[in-house]
């Protein structure tokens, strides 16, 4: 910070932040020397900001009780961040209710009323300046069910939900939430179900009301919340059951086949015959792939991305999905181009010569 009013609102947000302040503390934060902080420290006094004094060993300044933050200060990366935030969750599905919406776009206008013209200016070009693809289908969530399973997280607090499967059939348990996790748009909260002794994930969407109950629990080891998220998902119930073995390494398949769609595990100790992969190498095994799926069509297309070998273990349905693939791509590649397609082809290299 070059400027000294810079150095002042900077000196302020750590007083802000709780706590006594040694002044050495403050000098080596704001990398001036004491004097000057001494001197800031008068200028806030200044301006009514109730600074209190601590003398002896272990004095320092503090904030005097019951003083209110003034209006927003915030840097030009700070104020990015925050408008850039707020624009980005009201276009990327997490909130898509009117509700919502509206909330997001007072927000916004509060932040960018109380910005120095020049900061509201360059984010005005900013913003005049994005354009977002379509967003993805997430869903609204009620920010106090949102808030309430989020304190229970927090205290390891049982709680009693309303809740609404995918099937319409409506129920009323309690769970212990100890995770919230959003992925595509849409908010999770895993947890444990006593009543059937399981771990579940519950979409927050689908919870019409959150009940605190007595007593806390501990949450369970292993997996943290996001990994047993996606492997609810590569677990769900779809119509086909698939099972690969492919000769990629699991980083490679990866690429193609995230976490939230498959399972892959390898590769085994198995020597991967036939010609080297994409990549101008032999794979070191097999890598056991599995996942489950309402469709099957676009399958073929993703194991001739990974450009590895694979052998179809189940089901046969996908076999003959890859071999008609591979039908039609051989008979397209052997296609012979037209009189005019060739005439084009000769009049560009002609050109390029």
């Amino acid at each position: 910070m070059s400027k000294p009013t810079s150095r002042v609102l900077a000196l302020l947000e750590l007083l802000q932040s709780g706590g006594l302040r040694t002044l050495a503390e403050l000098a080596g934060r704001l990398e001036v020397d004491e004097r000057t902080v001494r001197r800031y420290i008068a200028h806030l006094i200044e301006l009514d900001v109730p600074v209190v004094s601590v003398r002896g060993r272990y004095g320092g300044y503090r904030l005097g009780p019951g003083y209110r933050m003034p209006p927003l200060m915030l840097s030009d990366d700070e104020a990015v961040a925050v408008v850039l935030g707020l624009v980005t969750g009201r276009t990327g599905g997490l909130g898509t209710s009117s509700s919502s919406a509206t909330a997001a776009g007072t927000a916004l206008a509060k932040v960018r009323r109380v910005l120095p013209r020049r900061s509201a200016d360059r984010l005005d070009a900013l913003l005049g300046s994005l354009a977002f693809t379509a967003a993805p289908p997430g869903t609204d969530v009620n920010s106090a069910v949102l808030l309430a399973v989020a304190d229970a997280v927090r205290h390891r607090s049982p709680v009693e939900i309303g809740y609404t499967a995918a099937d319409g059939r409506r129920s009323v348990r309690t769970i212990h939430p100890y995770g919230l996790v959003v992925h595509s748009g849409r908010w999770y909260v895993s947890a444990a179900d006593p009543a059937v002794g399981e771990d579940r994930t519950f979409r927050l969407d689908r919870i019409s009301e959150v009940r605190s109950r007595p007593g806390t629990f501990e949450p369970p080891a292993g997996p943290d919340p996001a990994e047993r998220v996606m492997a609810g998902f590569t677990e769900a119930a779809y119509r086909h059951h698939v099972v690969l073995r492919i000769g990629a390494a699991p980083e490679r398949i990866r690429t193609w086949l995230p976490v939230s769609v498959a399972t892959v595990e390898g590769p085994a100790d198995e020597p991967v015959d036939g010609p080297a992969d994409g990549a101008g190498g032999r794979p070191s095994g097999w890598s056991r792939v599995e996942l489950r799926a309402e469709r099957l069509d676009w399958l073929p297309a993703v194991l001739a991305a990974i450009d590895g070998p694979f052998v179809i273990e189940q089901p046969e349905e996908l076999r003959e999905l890859v071999l008609g693939l591979a039908g039609r791509l051989a008979s397209s590649a052997g296609r012979e181009a037209t009189g005019e397609a060739r005439r084009v082809d000769e009049e560009q290299r002609a050109g390029e010569g």
